[in-house]
């Protein structure tokens, strides 16, 4: 019997109020079923990573003197793949997903990657500036980039979010992006 493969979805989104962690659970929940892997949500915001407190440069493999750092590596260096689902902010991606990209370096290089982005416009601007980051660092990004429309009652009015219902549409985009994902672990 193999050993399942391990994929963090990564919360992209710090922000009170954020709609993240239910749309993040709804694209583990899709992996769960068109794949074999185990999907793990990492939330960012449990995460404590101050900006640029690392004396050395991660790109330079400088060890790190910081044990969150330390903790950061070892949690990417265990999983076999990645999905950053964010929402895209002001037509980029949010700070403390672009922080805890750059804490390190080697442990993204050829880690197979997926984005889901979601907002008013969908997030496409947020998921290429993402990809430029993530292909620059060697990870290995599917083509399919589900792109989320989230209802303007949603964002500005803390509406009723159903990510089953509400984005049974966007579905099949993300069980492709997922699938692709699978096959880049092979």
């Amino acid at each position: 019997m193999s050993q399942s493969t391990l994929v963090l979805v990564i919360m992209g989104s710090t922000r009170a109020g954020r709609n993240c962690p239910r749309i993040a659970q709804w694209v583990a929940d899709i992996g769960g079923t068109c794949t074999d892997s185990t999907y793990e949500i990492v939330d960012l915001k449990a995460w404590h990573l101050p900006m640029d407190d690392e004396p050395g440069l991660p790109a330079l493999g400088a060890p790190y003197a910081q044990p969150h750092t330390h903790a950061w590596s070892e949690k990417i260096s265990a999983c076999d793949a990645v999905v950053f689902v964010t929402p895209q902010y002001n037509w980029g991606y949010p700070a403390a997903l672009k922080n805890a990209i750059d804490h390190l370096y080697d442990e993204w290089r050829t880690k197979p990657t997926a984005i889901v982005t979601y907002g008013g416009h969908g997030g496409t601007k947020c998921a290429n500036q993402l990809r430029q980051v993530a292909e620059a660092l060697k990870m290995r990004v599917v083509t399919t980039a589900p792109a989320i429309t989230l209802s303007d009652e949603v964002i500005r009015h803390d509406g009723p979010l159903n990510p089953t219902t509400d984005f049974a549409e966007f579905a099949s985009d993300v069980e492709r992006a997922l699938t692709e994902l699978a096959r880049l672990m092979q």
